[in-house]
């Protein structure tokens, strides 16, 4: 897979404890909605000939018609983050890929019932972005999972997207919503997708987010009944 050099724009945050990272695009670098990359941060001047370079998978927010590259995490405390939170403007960087296959299809034939845990609608701000600026006639259900809306990125802009794109639905709900919440309340369990995928067509079900989500849902959408060629799933790990 071929790397490429880039260098930071901006970083700004976009939720609570979450920042959105803006790159420069390579010439020449291609991608397809929902892929990730690998980015890797310069050393320190501090580490030795053996130590290992940092290096972080993420998926792209931005989508392929953007000039810029920009990807979104939660900042934790680990050596990578607080590497990246401590970048200034104009940091080299380099990043391989793109890769992966939780990518918007080409046939528009089926619908997509966009499944995000907090962090996990990374990739489909991607989608979203795209099908909305090409015009494309993919249609959309959007179900998207967070604790409090200060944790929910992209929330306003999934909104717009919303009234930009008439194909897109957002379903989106709060586990530990305040009284001033006005969206749904809970989980996303079997019983809410069923009611997303309500007179739908054989619909993709795609699933981003937590590992541990990720299973037990897709287990008890198959115990269920819908099948599991029809389900997609990517597990984000160490967000």
């Amino acid at each position: 897979m071929p790397t490429y050099d880039t260098r930071l724009i901006d970083c700004s945050a976009v939720a609570r404890d979450t920042s959105a990272f803006r790159f420069s695009k390579p010439e020449g670098f291609v991608f397809a909605p929902g892929q990730t990359i690998s980015l890797t941060l310069p050393q320190s001047p501090d580490a030795g000939a053996d130590t290992p370079p940092l290096k972080h998978t993420f998926s792209l927010v931005s989508a392929p018609h953007e000039d810029t590259l920009c990807v979104a995490t939660r900042m934790r405390g680990t050596p990578y983050k607080q590497a990246l939170s401590a970048l200034a403007p104009q940091a080299a960087l380099r990043f391989g890929g793109p890769y992966g296959k939780l990518t918007l299809p080409e046939a528009a034939g089926r619908p997509l019932v966009l499944i995000a845990g907090g962090i996990g609608i990374t990739p489909y701000m991607s989608m979203l972005r795209h099908a909305t600026h090409a015009g494309t006639p993919h249609q959309f259900v959007l179900l998207y999972s967070n604790r409090r809306a200060e944790d929910a990125a992209f929330l306003d802009e999934l909104r717009e997207l919303t009234r930009l794109n008439p194909r897109l639905r957002l379903l989106a709900t709060l586990t530990a919503p305040d009284e001033h919440w006005e969206g749904l309340r809970g989980r996303i369990d079997v019983a809410a997708v069923r009611r997303a995928i309500d007179g739908l067509s054989d619909p993709w079900i795609y699933i981003t987010g937590a590992p541990g989500m990720i299973e037990a849902l897709g287990d008890s959408l198959t115990e269920a009944g819908i099948p599991e060629a029809s389900i997609r799933s990517e597990g984000f790990y160490g967000y």
